[in-house]
């Protein structure tokens, strides 16, 4: 009997497992169309393995090869973001920004803390000194290369300012000459992107193992990311993956079931001998 109620649990840990996968799938699904997103990828590693017979001799003294080991289920190690680049979407804005590479813009959230995100659908909003912030939708403002935020000073006419290809910010004054405002949408890399801790909104947070941030101009012999300007970096998730992705978990949670029903069905033809 401890034999069948050990492939019952066995199959319970099967079914949780897939339940993980299932509910990342939908995820992933969901945010399709989301600017920024990152697709994921639940992982699986096997649980405890009981001895059954340890690797011991024949009556012979020889010794024999294998031993006999059952596996006591499955469970969820991990859920892997995959950082692949998304498609260039374009868009009628010119605060609107696409990264082609492995950069991340960096904002500053309303704790204080610093969070980095994929998504470049930046916007102006008004500063407390009455000039202009560049800021994300969720109002968190937008950092440049030196970790400060991007502002325009009052009196400028924000028709006239733009950003250059690299992401500078300046003007055009009367004789048609560009002039620099000082500041640069600053792009951050680490060594360790799928150790990023995953933030609401498609941002992301420092961990240690992610490793700090490094802005982009600081690292020798970095491969610098592109910036796009009046574009936008859509969701990486492939919607035909996925949808086969599905379907193998929804087997593999039938499956694990089955196996339950079975397990279950073979204690009762145990229980009826007893009789």
């Amino acid at each position: 009997m401890d034999n069948l109620l050990r492939a019952l649990w066995t199959g319970a840990s099967g079914m949780i497992a897939q339940q993980t996968n299932v509910d990342t799938i939908a995820d992933n699904l969901a945010n399709v169309n989301t600017t920024g997103f990152k697709s994921e990828k639940a992982e699986f590693k096997s649980l405890l393995y009981q001895t059954l017979q340890t690797k011991t001799t024949t009556a012979n003294g020889n010794p024999k090869p294998v031993g006999a080991q059952v596996g006591l289920g499955v469970r969820n190690c991990s859920i892997d973001t995959s950082f692949e680049q998304g498609s260039m979407q374009e868009s009628d804005s010119n605060t609107d920004f696409g990264i082609s590479g492995k950069g991340f813009f960096a904002v500053r959230q309303e704790n204080g803390e610093i969070a980095y995100t994929r998504n470049g659908n930046f916007k102006w909003a008004l500063s407390g000194n009455g000039g202009m912030i560049l800021t994300s939708s969720e109002g968190y403002p937008v950092l440049d290369t030196n970790g400060n935020s991007i502002q325009v000073p009052a009196g400028y006419q924000m028709s006239s300012v733009k950003f250059s290809k690299d992401g500078s910010l300046g003007y055009m004054n009367a004789d048609n000459n560009w002039v620099d405002l000082g500041a640069t949408i600053g792009l951050y890399q680490f060594n360790n992107p799928s150790g990023l801790t995953k933030l609401a909104g498609t941002y992301f947070q420092v961990s240690p193992a992610s490793g700090a941030a490094q802005e982009e101009n600081t690292i020798a012999q970095a491969q610098r990311s592109t910036l796009y300007q009046g574009y936008l970096e859509s969701s990486n998730v492939q919607v035909a993956d996925e949808m086969v992705n599905l379907i193998i978990a929804q087997r593999a949670y039938e499956m694990n079931s089955k196996a339950i029903t079975t397990s279950d069905t073979m204690m009762e033809e145990a229980n009826n001998l007893k009789r």
